[in-house]
């Protein structure tokens, strides 16, 4: 099996650096093959150029491909299972993640009718998790937590998974009350995949 890690966040000290560690080791745990698109670590660049939203917006898919996102591209066709991990700012994800939707997701590859443009192909599986400085009720009470899903899950993951899910690790604002538990939904949510993966015909 071939994971993909989309990593979006600027800080070895952060939680969800913590998240990612903990995460990597489950994944190992299962002899899978791991890759990891860490996007402040590369640099990636998050802001579409002109040259690119020419493309974009009057789907010119003569102008060229960035080469940072066509090697995205060729890690998102090797993968079996995508997995976005990222903090909360302002109910949504960094910049730099919105931007790799941006970029990545070009016209004719992850969206578009054409016949002359390799397609993205349908991944069996996709993950979405979040850190989150409030706890999930809160998030649910507000409509937070519900916005965040369809966001990521109907609008950016969409049709181009098979299955989907998001994992909401809220509360981090009181981190010793929920490590812990968070670090057993990685676990279970690996269980997940692993479960699903092996039903996925090849």
């Amino acid at each position: 099996m071939n994971i993909l890690i989309v990593y979006s966040h600027p800080s070895k000290k952060s939680y969800t650096f913590q998240v990612l560690e903990q995460l990597k080791s489950a994944i190992k745990k299962q002899n899978w093959n791991l890759e990891i698109s860490d996007l402040y670590a590369s640099n990636f660049q998050s802001d579409m150029s002109e040259e690119e939203y020419e493309r974009e917006g009057f789907a010119k898919l003569n102008l060229p491909i960035s080469k940072d996102v066509q090697a995205e591209h060729q890690k998102i066709e090797k993968a079996d299972c995508i997995i976005f991990l990222y903090p909360v700012w302002w109910s949504d994800c960094p910049a730099k993640l919105k931007g790799w939707f941006d970029r990545v997701y070009s016209v004719g590859y992850a969206y578009g009718q054409t016949n002359d443009f390799p397609r993205m192909k349908t991944i069996p599986h996709g993950l979405v998790i979040c850190t989150a400085g409030h706890p999930n009720a809160f998030l649910s009470e507000i409509g937070m937590a519900q916005s965040m899903e369809t966001i990521m899950l109907e609008d950016r993951l969409g049709k181009r998974f098979t299955n989907k899910e998001m994992l909401i690790l809220g509360g981090t604002l009181n981190l010793e009350n929920v490590m812990a538990n968070h670090f057993l939904e990685i676990e279970k949510a690996v269980e997940k995949i692993k479960n699903h993966l092996e039903k996925t015909p090849n």
